[in-house]
């Protein structure tokens, strides 16, 4: 079990180092402010119809056949290269803490298999004599 959780972990960190420094772009397309094509690794493709006309600066769209509604929109993810290799410098009391608090969490849930009743086997007394009345105490 733990070799399966470290080989996840260590798996996920190196995913996230991966992608947090390389670096992609996304192109989208869209016209009538629907999105018509989108690409990872290259350019979107535009509307092939109608070639494009110049942006006007208030863009009304009836349908997508009119070329003057597209629009191009490109995100940049920029790749970070800076990535340094911390060294953490550990006490040995931060170890004693969590050896100390790792095993009374472990038994603060562990407990018997059964429930044992020591005196399950035993007999109550025979009682001839009512005890209370005889010594006069009531519970009010």
């Amino acid at each position: 079990m733990k070799s399966l959780f470290t080989k996840i972990l260590s798996l996920f960190l190196a995913a996230s180092v991966l992608l947090s420094t390389s670096s992609f772009a996304v192109d989208m397309h869209y016209c009538c402010s629907q999105l018509v094509d989108m690409a990872f690794f290259g350019k979107a493709e535009v509307c092939k119809d109608k070639v494009q006309k110049i942006d006007n600066p208030i863009k009304q769209c009836t349908s997508l056949q009119e070329k003057e509604c597209c629009d191009s929109h490109i995100f940049v993810k920029q790749g970070d290269d800076t990535v340094k290799r911390i060294i953490v410098n550990v006490d040995y009391e931060n170890f004693d803490f969590l050896n100390v608090f790792y095993f009374t969490y472990i038994n603060l849930f562990q407990g018997l298999k059964e429930n044992i009743v020591p005196f399950d086997d035993y007999r109550p007394p025979l009682l001839y004599k009512d005890i209370q009345i005889l010594h006069e105490t009531y519970l009010i």
